[in-house]
């Protein structure tokens, strides 16, 4: 009977945590964006920058200039390619460190797919602007999460390898 008990205990804090974590994703919560940020940052993005930017990777690379230290950084995303340039979905908002030095700029690299692109004019877009660039899974995930915007990037030239 113990043995239940504490398996019935454990799953009702798990979905309890689960049940938060959503909730505070959905509505932007910042202890809980800044909770998975910290998590994504030491554990997830290290490991996917392992082949972020390779063809046939989820992940893209965006390279960009710290507005503050000047110093040069790399952050997975997930870019869609568009006829003129990117749109990355912001999954956290517009205050990630990478999406305000990329603002301040004004420029940025991206690597995709094998290919490195400079872009330009970003500009931070409501979801519903970009939408017919994502899947309707996509968009449904969006909803899920509300995720409502993107920040849209123009090629700044052609394409280049690697």
């Amino acid at each position: 009977m113990t043995f239940v008990r504490i398996c019935a205990g454990v799953t009702v804090v798990v979905l309890t945590l689960g049940l938060v974590w959503l909730i505070g994703m959905r509505t932007k919560l910042s202890p809980v964006i800044d909770f998975q940020r910290r998590v994504n940052r030491r554990l997830v993005n290290p490991r996917q920058m392992r082949t972020a930017g390779t063809e046939g990777s989820y992940a893209g690379v965006v390279r960009h200039t710290g507005r503050e230290s000047g110093r040069q950084y790399e952050t997975p995303v997930v870019p869609l390619p568009t006829s003129d340039g990117f749109v990355i979905l912001l999954v956290y908002g517009a205050r990630s460190h990478w999406v305000r030095n990329v603002l301040a700029a004004g420029t940025a690299t991206i690597v995709y797919e094998g290919e490195t692109c400079d872009v330009v004019e970003p500009e931070i877009i409501p979801v519903a602007e970009a939408g017919r660039e994502f899947s309707a899974r996509e968009r449904r995930e969006m909803w899920v999460f509300g995720n409502k915007t993107c920040l849209r990037l123009r090629r700044a030239g052609p394409p280049s390898g690697p």
